[in-house]
């Protein structure tokens, strides 16, 4: 298996220079003490990604003479979503504003990919002049205590906190402690749309693809079940609190909650674009490790559509097994590619394929986006009703297919079989 840029033998599985390439770096200003006018709480690099995203754009729009003169939340005087069309190249390399403003705060998972991934991202994050404090949240038995005491006065000082999984019991617990007026919701994947749902109908925060117990809620979630409400009605905007949500998805906003489009600018500001290559890029989903998917028709369909389409990389989601991988390259034959970084930055840097094929997820709806005007050609395939375990949710079908129904400037495949030549 490879990194984008290579084999990279001997290297430290947390190591790596995630600066390599072309960003733009700036030392911002430090401010004394653990706490900032805006605090952000990440728990896997996609959202630290968006959190910069976030900020980048807040910074803009905040600055006298910006694109809008106004607040952070507030849309550009055409307020067009840059989906509907081709994002404008900036004519420059930018930096982020807010540096100082900010302060981020990674709440570190068990997970080792995804360990390295978020270290390299907060490298980016201080490049662009952020304070980053990483917390070793799940370290231990005591852990969480001596996380949520050393997090009570920030949260408690902050004017805005901008979280990346509402669904977390973790953010969840923290959000009970903040007086923010000011609480923002960037993407953590196709969940946000799953969010914006359950939060229009007030419905209690539940991933999709947990299957809803018969037996109503368990030990554990009778537990939380009080935190999670407290948490819910944090996120319903009232005349003390607003709530923005910073997405790529495309979602109706409830009443009252600010819905700010994510166009990856800053992604596009600070690399590419791209080396394009010949071939076709696969791109994997973690839908076999969430009970999703059947692991054997999930293996038959990325051989078919490696065969159709000519591929020869296949790009690891961070959570795939690692033996499903080693089938996959040993038995399908094709270069297995863990990325260091989130994809949207990856692809943006390249090399890329001209056709990137995926099963839905959220880079259907993100890819086009960052790699908007380099030519390239993302195609989703649907994920037939028939390689679903009998212990998917009964959501799953459903919210797969509004994943691919909803995403633009993609091409539709059918459903991929051993049958396919």
């Amino acid at each position: 298996m490879t990194t984008p840029e290579g084999p990279a033998p001997g290297q430290a599985p947390e190591e790596g220079a995630a600066s390599r390439g072309r960003a733009r770096r700036l030392r911002g200003p430090r401010r004394a003490g653990g706490s900032a006018p805006t605090l952000a709480f990440v728990e896997s690099p996609v959202q630290l990604l968006n959190v910069l995203e976030w900020a980048y754009r807040a910074g803009r729009y905040a600055l006298p003479g910006g694109p809008s003169g106004g607040s952070p939340g507030a849309p550009p005087g055409d307020a067009r979503p840059l989906r509907d069309g081709v994002p404008r190249q900036p004519g420059r390399r930018d930096i982020t504003p807010l540096a100082g403003d900010l302060l981020v705060v990674v709440l570190a998972p068990h997970d080792p990919t995804t360990r390295g991934q978020l270290r390299r991202m907060a490298e980016l994050a201080r490049d662009q002049g952020h304070r980053v404090r990483w917390e070793e949240a799940r370290g231990g038995p005591g852990a969480p205590f001596a996380t949520v005491g050393s997090l009570a006065g920030p949260l408690r000082r902050a004017r805005r906190v901008v979280i990346g999984d509402p669904f977390s019991r973790y953010v969840q617990l923290l959000l009970t402690l903040t007086r923010a007026r000011e609480l923002v919701v960037v993407d953590d994947g196709t969940a946000t749309m799953e969010f914006v749902s359950q939060l229009a109908r007030g419905e209690r925060l539940v991933r999709w693809h947990r299957p809803r117990s018969a037996g109503g809620l368990g030990a554990r979630e009778l537990l939380l079940a009080p935190v999670s409400a407290s948490a819910r009605r944090k996120l319903t905007p009232n005349n003390r609190r607003s709530v923005e949500v910073f997405t790529s998805m495309p979602v109706e906003p409830p009443p009252g909650v600010t819905v700010t489009a994510n166009d990856f600018a800053w992604t596009r500001a600070t690399y590419g674009p791209p080396r394009l290559t010949r071939g076709t890029d696969l791109v994997g989903t973690s839908l076999v490790e969430t009970g999703v998917v059947d692991p054997e028709r999930y293996l038959e369909a990325v051989a078919a559509l490696a065969r159709a389409h000519g591929a020869t990389r296949y790009f690891a989601h961070r959570r795939e097994h690692p033996d499903k991988l080693r089938r996959i390259a040993s038995g399908l034959g094709l270069e297995v590619v863990r990325p260091e970084l989130p994809l949207e930055l990856v692809a943006r840097r390249g090399p890329i394929g001209r056709t990137v094929v995926s099963f839905p997820s959220t880079v259907v709806h993100t890819l086009p986006l960052a790699l908007a005007g380099t030519g390239v050609s993302v195609a989703v395939c649907d994920i037939d009703p028939a390689w679903l375990t009998e212990h998917a949710s009964p959501r799953a079908e459903d919210f797969l297919s509004g994943v691919t129904g909803t995403a633009r400037d993609v091409r539709r495949l059918p459903y991929a079989s051993a049958s396919t030549t």
